[in-house]
């Protein structure tokens, strides 16, 4: 799981975010660890306003939100048009799946790393990170649900001006979206 979130950390850097903006994110390096290691050391305090700067509409930031506030959300097919290939796709064939009768292919909360949760908990620990580059982009999201720090990092591309959910990888639990198989 270190080798994991030290990944996550080292792609977020490279995506263009400071290390101080990921040391918000994934708590403070331990300290016997260098000074440009962001390692998680504890799981995010409770956040404040001052914590996640406003979203602006239309952002990648924007797009993740409501799957915060309406947990199950991203299961919606009336959501769907905030989704792109791959991600896209693999919900399509959920859908056909759960219509068929042959069952659920996917968690019903993966916006929440498929924990069991309370929501004024994730709620006060929630922090986001955006990262824009071009025509693709990455918000990080990290919370806390019963003391266990999770964090997804949600990937987009910008389709016909749009930002579109590209997939969504759990850095904690080591799973992505694009990698189920609902047939």
């Amino acid at each position: 799981m270190a080798r994991a979130l030290a990944l996550a950390t080292v792609c977020l850097l490279a995506a263009g975010l400071s290390n101080a903006a990921a040391q918000d994110l994934f708590g403070a390096p331990p300290a016997s660890a260098p000074a440009d290691t962001a390692a998680p050391a504890a799981p995010p305090a409770a956040s404040s306003p001052a914590d996640n700067p406003p979203v602006q509409p239309g952002s990648p930031t924007a797009v993740v939100k409501p799957f915060y506030e309406h947990v199950g959300l991203e299961l919606d097919p009336a959501q769907r048009s905030h989704f792109t290939d791959p991600a896209k796709s693999v919900l399509d064939k959920s859908d056909a799946l759960r219509k068929s009768g042959q069952g659920e292919c996917l968690d019903p909360n993966m916006a929440l790393d498929n924990a069991q949760y309370d929501k004024a908990e994730i709620d006060r620990s929630l922090k986001t990170i955006e990262a824009i580059r071009g025509d693709a982009a990455n918000v990080v999201v990290a919370f806390v649900v019963a003391g266990n720090p999770h964090r997804l990092e949600w990937k987009f591309r910008k389709v016909d001006g749009d930002w579109k959910v590209t997939d969504l990888l759990s850095v904690t639990g080591e799973w992505s979206l694009s990698q189920y198989q609902c047939e």
